[in-house]
């Protein structure tokens, strides 16, 4: 079992920053990427960024390619996801997942956080 907890979540201007996080607990071994996600109400889950731990071949969602950034501190076990210039469009649930494959699709992820609300306020 792999534990996934968010935090980072919260209200933003429009135009600003913010930064989440997600730390892995348990049996990380079973993990070789982690991803994030997100949700708003009455849509599907989103894909928004990948990265496999121990290397940087990053994968984003053309949405937030340019804007959004993520990394890891493997020392940590905790995945970050840098969010820059934000719009309104980026309010969601924002969701952290652990998986063994290079994937969009949220089916490919075995364990996931509870999630972490993003408000872009205008």
């Amino acid at each position: 079992q792999v534990e996934l907890a968010e935090s980072g979540g919260g209200m933003v201007a429009a135009g600003g920053s913010l930064t989440l996080s997600c730390q892995a607990s348990g049996r990380t071994w079973r993990s070789t990427a982690m991803a994030w996600f997100r949700q708003t109400p009455g849509k599907e889950r989103e894909f928004v960024a990948f990265i496999p731990w121990g290397e940087r071949n990053t994968l984003y969602a053309n949405s937030v390619k340019g804007r959004f950034t993520i990394s890891q501190d493997n020392a940590k076990n905790t995945v970050y996801l840098q969010m820059n210039n934000v719009t309104l469009e980026d309010t969601a649930v924002y969701y952290c997942a652990s998986g063994n494959q290079r994937s969009r699709t949220p089916d490919a992820y075995r364990y996931w956080g509870q999630g972490t609300q993003v408000t872009v306020a205008a």
